[in-house]
């Protein structure tokens, strides 16, 4: 039976995948993921019933899981639970899966899991018109991830508190989304996204051992482009690079590829017509 609220199931190794009910409690208080924002997560799109870039994205959710130190997520449960809440939800055009691993209640050893499924925003204005973005130095240099893994630069966590104070000063620089920039001058990532620059018949991105979180949908839109007989390039991206570029987008699970329609206040012309083209392969995804 299909629902329009959210669809929950949980996650263990004892229990397997379990539908529950969204509105009732199953977090404790004392769940360091509550407490101290000690977990992960993944955010997948799902276009007309298909989970996109699946297994990009549990590879990715394993991969945070090591750099946490945090017990190995049983992938085929989490597999299993995000196409089971997919078909108990309705069947709409766009919805979004959120898989949770967490280290769990304190002093236990046992990770709490959960994966829901929900209606997606309409992310058509952002797709179409565009984005205002705003650089914010995030206070870290281009080269973190090696001198301080510690930090945990690349790994997807709940603790998201720096990535929604840095949307809230966008909003203050009546902005939509941000770019962070190293301390010493080079592109980073957005809080939620990441950064796609066209020179010419090249596309470039931040290259991801600068504590940058790996991209599924940026490794699509690069699929895309060679496919299409275009270059892609990771590379150390100068901030000036993002005043000289030909276009730029901000490209996530969900929102999808959102072309940057001004930059620190300044407008700046999008490629509509390589947007399109890159909407609808992102939308037509199949893993």
């Amino acid at each position: 039976m299909s629902s329009s609220r959210p669809v929950l199931f949980l996650v263990s190794a004892d229990s397997g995948c379990v539908r529950a009910d969204p509105d009732a409690p199953h977090v404790s208080v004392m769940d360091l993921g509550v407490t101290r924002g000690d977990g992960i997560f993944e955010t997948i799109s799902v276009c007309d019933g298909r989970a996109q870039a699946l297994e990009a994205h549990l590879d990715r959710f394993a991969r945070s899981a090591r750099l946490l130190d945090l017990p190995e997520p049983d992938l085929g449960l989490y597999r299993q639970a995000i196409l089971a809440a997919i078909e108990a939800h309705d069947d709409l055009a766009e919805l979004y899966v959120k898989t949770v691993l967490t280290r769990g209640i304190e002093g236990t050893g046992v990770p709490t899991g959960w994966v829901y499924a929900a209606t997606a925003a309409d992310f058509t204005s952002a797709r179409t018109d565009g984005i205002r973005v705003v650089t914010l130095d995030r206070g870290l240099r281009h080269d973190v991830a090696q001198t301080s893994p510690w930090l945990l630069q690349g790994a997807k966590t709940l603790s998201y508190a720096i990535n929604r104070a840095a949307l809230r000063e966008a909003e203050r620089r009546d902005a939509d989304d941000v770019i962070f920039t190293s301390s010493d001058g080079f592109v980073l990532e957005g809080p939620t996204a990441n950064v796609i620059l066209r020179k010419g018949d090249t596309l470039l991105t931040p290259r991801t051992d600068q504590g940058i979180l790996p991209g599924t949908t940026q490794a699509s839109v690069f699929e895309f482009a060679q496919a299409e007989g275009m270059n892609t390039e990771y590379a150390v991206i100068p901030v000036a690079d993002l005043l000289s570029a030909d276009a730029l987008w901000l490209v996530s699970s969900v929102r999808q590829a959102a072309p940057i329609n001004s930059l620190d206040g300044v407008e700046r012309s999008i490629d509509a017509e390589l947007t399109a083209q890159i909407t609808s392969y992102l939308l037509g995804r199949r893993d």
